[in-house]
């Protein structure tokens, strides 16, 4: 497993690749309503987690999609606003990512990579050089950037189940409606349209066994303690 401090290195090394390659939103009233919802949810992470500070960046594509990345980067597509169709079900996706983070998941998929047997340390692995293409291409998709390399390196049903559970709890706490999960995950479903499935969806377990799990998991939440936030 590599340390927290190289995951934090890769991750902000890899969102900076991100900010270079992907188009970032101008539209000042999303990016506004992304970091509203984004706030709200990161201020209920343990302080113990180690991240006192979140980046988070908005990039105008059409994809449904988001990701959290270690040393606290977040991202968020134009297209995910589509399907997430309010601010509690924005805050369902962008917790479930950061629930990935705090359970440090990125780096059990690293450990299990073609990169773990090379002996190369991965803040050696030049992400922009051809000379490690492969390894590259390893290492995005354990961060959950694979898509942009036509790789993807689903996570395990645990690690998905774990997303849910921490996610869920985490805008919960927050104020948002967890109950919305539920929807957010239907139009997910109806977003595919029987094509190939929305990014997100692609990587996730079934619509009919995610929606069970998470009926479970809201009946054991707490009543939340602080006002629902207002960022809509």
């Amino acid at each position: 497993m590599a340390s927290d401090s190289d995951m934090s290195h890769l991750g902000a090394q890899s969102f900076e690749q991100m900010k270079q390659q992907q188009k970032v939103s101008k539209d000042a009233k999303i990016n506004r309503y992304v970091e509203c919802v984004t706030d709200a949810v990161t201020k209920q992470v343990p302080k113990q987690a180690g991240f006192d500070k979140w980046e988070v960046v908005v990039f105008d594509s059409e994809q449904v999609n988001a990701f959290a990345l270690p040393g606290g980067k977040i991202g968020v597509y134009t297209g995910l606003l589509n399907v997430a169709e309010n601010q509690d079900q924005l805050a369902t996706v962008i917790g479930h990512e950061i629930a990935h983070v705090l359970a440090d998941h990125s780096n059990e998929r690293l450990s299990q990579s073609q990169l773990a047997n090379t002996g190369l340390q991965i803040t050696a692995v030049a992400l922009g050089s051809s000379e490690y293409a492969q390894y590259r291409d390893a290492t995005m998709a354990a961060l959950g950037l694979g898509l942009q390399y036509g790789v993807i390196l689903p996570y395990g049903r645990t690690q998905e189940s774990e997303a849910d559970v921490v996610g869920l709890a985490l805008i919960a706490k927050a104020g948002f409606d967890p109950a919305q999960s539920i929807d957010l995950w239907q139009n997910m479903a109806k977003a595919s349209n029987g094509q190939q499935p929305p990014e997100l969806l692609s990587t996730h377990p079934s619509h009919s066994t995610r929606i069970n799990d998470l009926k479970q998991t809201m009946a054991r939440l707490p009543a939340s303690s602080v006002q629902k936030p207002n960022c809509s």
